[in-house]
C-alpha cells in the first residue's frame, strides 16, 4: 500500500507542476486550482508513505519522477524542445534514484 500511495503522489505532484505552467503565473482560476490541490494532496500522500518506508530513497523517487513526469509532459503539452544533454540529465537522475536504493533502498517497517 505505500507504494501505491508513493505512486498516486507523484501523479498528483506532476499534475500540479504541469497546471502550474498552464496556471499562466496564477492568472487562471482553474489550473491555479488544480496546482494548490495537486501540491497538497502529493504531500499528504507522500506523508502517509513515509510512515513505513525511508524518507531518503522515497523523497528520491518522488522528486525523480515528478522531474521526469514534468519534463514529458512540458514536451507533450507545451510543446517544448527535448535536447540530447536534457535527455541524458534525466537519465543521470533516474540513475542516482537507482543507485541511492542500491546503497540502503526502501524498507517498510
Amino acid at each position: 500500500m505505500p507504494f501505491v500511495l508513493l505512486g498516486l503522489a507523484i501523479a498528483f505532484e506532476v499534475t500540479a507542476t504541469l497546471s502550474l505552467r498552464a496556471s499562466d503565473g496564477f492568472t487562471r482560476l482553474g489550473p491555479s486550482a488544480i496546482v494548490v490541490a495537486g501540491y497538497l494532496l502529493s504531500f499528504v500522500l507522500m506523508a502517509r508513505a513515509l510512515t513505513s518506508l525511508n524518507v531518503g530513497p522515497v523523497y528520491a523517487i518522488w522528486s525523480a519522477l515528478g522531474t521526469i513526469g514534468a519534463f514529458a509532459g512540458g514536451v507533450l503539452l507545451f510543446d517544448e524542445p527535448v535536447r540530447p544533454l536534457t535527455v541524458v540529465g534525466a537519465v543521470i537522475i533516474v540513475l542516482g534514484v537507482v543507485v541511492m536504493n542500491l546503497g540502503g533502498g526502501i524498507s517498510q517497517g
